[in-house]
């Protein structure tokens, strides 16, 4: 059977999965069904929740979001009397459980002793908010990112579709296969604030030293616009400064001379030395002022073919209909017919082997009907004996090697370093990471980045010139060394340095490789350049976030960048069991677009299917009302509120001394949504959030304060009482702050070691500890330049 199954669907073959969760773990059961574990739905009566939730399909009685998130799935009667439960309970490798979630099964996950049990919830199984509610409103009001998304004179924003559902869905995807490479059946306690912590980049950890509270510049950056309009809709285009960036001025300005629109702002500048950060606001004013011209002038189909044709780093803000006709997700198949839908999203990665076998991203199978399963008969699961007292983390012994800059890849890294890998990362002292570059004016110069610092956390650095044959010929003895190497360069990079997997795996036959970067290996943009920036707006994250009399402004943190590292640890992390189980390797081909739009597959389905295209929508949700933040006491003080059914309204209205009875459903308090937002800043206004949000929580209704990256430094009680934030001593910048991730094993250790390492610091030690080079040898190297 398996010779004839996509090679996609092989990852997990064999793997069990019991899925009695909500709408926050329902993208993981997709991403486990679509790598090939048998995922089967357990429902009660009248379905899942989801299956009615807005935006709805027509489609059996299924909302877009169960379409999108249950595909691939099978779909049985919840009974807790049925005989056959026990079965299942019994063979199952994995539970996926949001306790607590209104209309999800109840089941006494210790009748599944030997399973893995993810276990999801707002902030943890236990701690002082361990029973506040949240969704994703309140879960990125809880994690720093909504106080940082949107604009100075507006409450702060969220993206209109559940990003945070999108985090922890891939998020527990990891979780799950972290688990069950440990071997031993355990309880996964994630907490969703803390999973959405990496979303703004690690900013609560880095206030230390920024003092950045987290700042709403809504559609500009570091002073200068980011958003731009142009003749049919909006833009992507950083004024940055930096080597990297002076293509971007010469092609701009070559374009700007041909219409008539160059100006002495931009003919007499030395863009060599320019930097928004230094740039006094007038300047950044007369510089801005022929750019925006230029962009009115053309649409952004226009200006995104220039981007693809001269590598500018621009990119359109798509919408859905942008999205469903690019040619470069056309090229990769990310989208495939299934039954009467036309373009299905198909999965969030491609793989293959060293004999080229490749899969072309078929549509899963469809989303099940209500209790259409047919009732499988499984084996019942036996823990690994061996493992049953041991507590190592579950991938200790894991050796990864990286290459790359940035934030993406380094990230994926991360999540194994915190559960026992060890990683060595190969820099360059004449090109380095631009994220350690930004901070090269500083008293640390490149050692005080305070972003890569955050990033990196726990990896061992060397330096090498990968130009140079011997430098070459140390990375190739670092390739026989690892167990996976992971890369993030352009595409054309690891090739030109003979370091690519077609030329290393004859060398290494069951090499595993993650090739991830914005637009993946292949299709006619493979070569188009770009970062979180231009990953959130090829996505359509940026469409979908703003005020709709306002721009496109996008999540805070350029959200591919947090986002892509989780589907790409977790596509490595299945890879990883596939070579325990059959001695195989691959190769893995991961877009960062792709990852966005994956994530946006409800939205997407929901154009393809009946033409409408959702837009931004502020702080508003079609499946609850009111739905928002609100000003509380103090200077930029915010509260976030939903009500998620009419008893939720009732108890909120009493509260805040409202009238309730004009709005007792759900459609009456839409229609008058003006009316009560109005009515609800105005008694919250003077109140505190923090005892707000107590008394509201003690009622049962959604009610979250806004949290600035210092509130959660520095007196979130739930962050102290998960131990969160680790501080570790580093050399020359001093004691630094590092996040955890998202969840815990009940039954492995995990935690990060040691902290960033410095350009090379582990350079010597990694050549004579790790390959066996003497004192003589290393001189020679270093001596002949390869380890620049």
């Amino acid at each position: 059977m398996l010779a004839t199954t996509p090679l996609i669907k092989q990852l997990l073959h064999g793997v069990t999965v019991l899925d009695l969760a909500g709408e926050p773990l329902a993208m993981t059961g997709r991403m486990l069904a679509d790598m090939g574990a048998e995922v089967i739905k357990l429902e009660p009566d009248a379905g899942d929740p989801l299956r009615y939730a807005n935006p709805v399909s027509g489609h059996a009685a299924a909302s877009m979001r169960w379409l999108a998130w249950h595909a691939g799935k099978s779909s049985l009667k919840f009974d807790p009397h049925d005989p056959r439960l026990d079965g299942l309970l019994r063979g199952a490798d994995v539970l996926l459980l949001t306790p607590g979630l209104a209309g999800t099964p109840r089941v006494d996950w210790d009748l599944a002793p030997q399973a893995v049990r993810l276990i999801a919830t707002p902030f943890g199984l236990h701690g002082p908010r361990s029973k506040w509610r949240a969704s994703d409103l309140g879960l990125l009001a809880a994690a720093g990112n909504l106080y940082a998304t949107g604009y100075p004179d507006r409450p702060p924003l969220r993206c209109t579709e559940p990003a945070a559902y999108a985090h922890v869905g891939a998020e527990g995807a990891f979780a799950v296969l972290t688990a069950l490479a440990s071997r031993r059946p355990q309880v996964i306690d994630l907490s969703m604030q803390e999973v959405l912590m990496i979303a703004s980049m690690s900013g609560a950890s880095q206030f230390s030293k920024t003092g950045r509270r987290g700042e709403r510049q809504g559609a500009s950056l570091a002073g200068t616009r980011e958003i731009w309009p142009c003749k049919d809709g909006y833009v992507s285009f950083g004024l940055r400064g930096g080597p990297a960036r002076l293509h971007n001025f010469r092609i701009l300005s070559e374009r700007m001379e041909q219409e008539g629109l160059l100006t002495p702002a931009w003919a007499a500048r030395d863009w060599s030395t320019f930097s928004p950060w230094t740039t006094d606001s007038d300047t950044l004013r007369c510089i801005e002022a022929p750019l925006a011209q230029y962009f009115l002038r053309h649409t952004m189909t226009e200006l995104y073919q220039l981007a693809v044709d001269t590598t500018l780093m621009l990119a359109p803000a798509n919408s859905a209909a942008e999205i469903l006709r690019n040619a470069q997700l056309d090229a990769r198949n990310m989208f495939a017919p299934q039954g009467d839908i036309k373009q299905f999203p198909a999965r969030f990665f491609r793989v293959r082997d060293n004999k080229g076998t490749c899969t072309a991203t078929p549509a899963p199978s469809p989303a099940p009907a209500l209790h259409t399963g047919a009732w499988p008969n499984w084996s019942p699961r036996h823990a690994d004996k061996q493992g049953d007292n041991r507590r190592e983390s579950a991938w200790s012994g894991l050796k990864l090697l990286e290459f790359g800059a940035g934030a993406a890849g380094p990230i994926a890294c991360r999540y194994f370093i915190e559960q026992g890998a060890t990683v060595i990362r190969v820099e360059s002292t004449q090109h380095p990471d631009f994220l350690r570059a930004m901070a090269a004016s500083g008293p640390h110069g490149i050692e005080g980045s305070t972003l890569f610092d955050a990033l990196n956390v726990g990896k061992e650095s060397i330096t090498l010139n990968l130009k140079h044959p011997r430098g070459k010929q140390v990375a190739l003895q670092l390739i026989q060394w690892a167990d996976a190497v992971l890369e993030n360069f352009a595409p054309r990079a690891m090739k030109s340095y003979g370091l690519d997997y077609d030329s290393v795996v004859p060398a290494k036959p069951d090499l595993i490789m993650l090739s991830t970067c914005l637009n993946g290996q292949t299709g006619p943009h493979k070569d188009y350049p770009g970062f979180g920036g231009q990953g959130a707006a090829l996505s359509g994250f940026n469409f979908l976030t703003g005020w709709p009399d306002r721009e496109p402004i996008g999540p805070f943190g350029t959200i591919t960048d947090s986002l892509a590292p989780r589907f790409g640890a977790s596509a490595l992390a299945a890879a990883l069991l596939y070579r325990r189980r059959t001695g195989h390797g691959l190769h893995i081909d991961l877009s960062q677009v792709e990852t966005g739009v994956y994530s946006l597959s409800p939205w997407l389905l929901e154009y393809g299917m009946t033409g409408h295209c959702r837009t931004r929508a502020g702080n508003r949700d079609e499946r609850a009302a009111p739905h928002g933040v609100f000003p509380c006491q103090g200077a930029d003080r915010w509260i976030a509120i939903a009500c998620w059914s009419d008893d939720d309204w009732l108890h909120l209205a009493t509260i805040l001394g409202l009238d309730a009875n004009p709005y007792l459903d759900l459609q009456s308090r839409v229609a008058a949504q003006d009316d009560i937002e109005s009515a609800m800043a105005d008694s919250t206004r003077d109140k505190n959030a923090q005892e707000l949000a107590q008394q509201l929580q003690y009622a049962g209704v959604e009610a979250v304060p806004v949290a600035d990256f210092q509130d959660l430094l520095d007196s979130d009680p739930q962050l102290v009482f998960r131990e969160h934030f680790i501080r570790m001593q580093r050399a020359v910048t001093g004691v630094s702050i590092y996040e955890r991730n998202g969840f815990r094993l009940s039954a492995a250790a995990s935690g990060f070691q040691q902290p960033s390492p410095l350009l090379g610091e582990h350079t010597e030690q990694i050549l004579t500890n790790t390959l066996d080079y003497n004192e003589a040898q290393v001189a020679e190297l270093r001596e002949s330049g390869a380890l620049n």
